[in-house]
């Protein structure tokens, strides 16, 4: 019995000092936003069901986040509406929206690029950017997973951040250490059985 407990004492402090140190997943996805003001705005609805007003500016961003609170925002800080459809004039019973499309950093993305889109008064956010970035892929669910064909494959695909160094923790939670005790003492205590009880 002895020689069990010390066989599971290496088990058990392995587990211990592996606790917490589980690599960050995220999801390499285009995220939505709105331009609220002078910054971007992480878009509480997605871009088939927004419909923007006239003289909005919206944004698009390719990029690996863990969720929304990580988004990497479209880097084009400064988008003007006027600027973006300085080149695309009102017409009567459409509306513009200026459109921020960010393709990311990998080394096959293309450049950042804005666009002017001019639509019905009741079109979406997804209505707008099929007129100006062609062609667009969903998946089943109608996720927006490709904006003028990048990237060529996947939907917000899982990723395992390798360089990421694992999250800071102060210890192993408090139920493997329940877990751990419990086994310690169960441990312990078939020791102490077997030596009052050596023919059993």
């Amino acid at each position: 019995m002895t020689r069990r407990l010390a066989l599971l004492l290496p088990v058990l402090l392995l587990v211990l000092g592996t606790a917490g140190h589980a690599q960050a997943a995220g999801y390499r996805y285009w995220s939505f936003w709105d331009r609220t003001g002078t910054h971007w705005t992480y878009a509480t609805q997605g871009p088939s069901t927004t419909r923007p007003d006239d003289g909005d500016v919206q944004g698009f961003r390719f990029a690996v986040s863990e969720d929304s609170a990580n988004a990497k925002q479209p880097r084009l800080q400064s988008p003007d509406f006027a600027k973006i459809c300085a080149n695309s004039p009102a017409v009567q019973g459409k509306k513009r929206i200026a459109l921020v499309i960010d393709f990311g950093t990998s080394p096959d993305a293309p450049a950042p690029r804005t666009a002017c889109a001019t639509v019905t008064p009741d079109a979406s956010t997804a209505e707008a950017l099929a007129t100006v970035a062609k062609p667009l892929r969903y998946n089943t669910a109608a996720l927006l997973c490709a904006i003028a064909d990048y990237p060529k494959q996947g939907c917000a695909d899982q990723v395992t951040d390798q360089k990421k160094p694992p999250t800071p923790h102060h210890g192993p939670s408090v139920g493997l250490l329940a877990g751990a005790t419990a086994i310690v003492l169960l441990a312990a205590a078939a020791i102490w059985r077997a030596r009052r009880h050596p023919h059993d």
